[in-house]
């Protein structure tokens, strides 16, 4: 999992990106794919109608309407 949680809900991929390589240490690119792999994992567990937690966050569910959801630790699906 990555090393550090994200607070700016606006945040695009190349600053997720260069935030992860700060903390854990690799590459802007390396962080950059880091992300994509989690992205395609997430992705990949839900289309297997799997549950995908993030801890600290909260997890990526399908929703009752069939569309995915985030239910964050502690509150309510958004």
């Amino acid at each position: 999992m990555l090393p550090c949680y994200i607070r700016n809900r606006n945040m695009k991929k190349p600053e997720i990106a260069k935030r992860i390589a700060r903390q854990s240490g690799v590459t802007e690119g390396e962080a950059a794919d880091r992300l994509d792999r989690m992205v395609q994992q997430i992705l990949s567990d839900l289309r297997k109608g799997k549950e995908t937690p993030l801890p600290g966050l909260g997890k990526f569910t399908h929703g009752p309407d069939g569309k995915i959801a985030f239910e964050p630790e502690g509150g309510d699906a958004t």
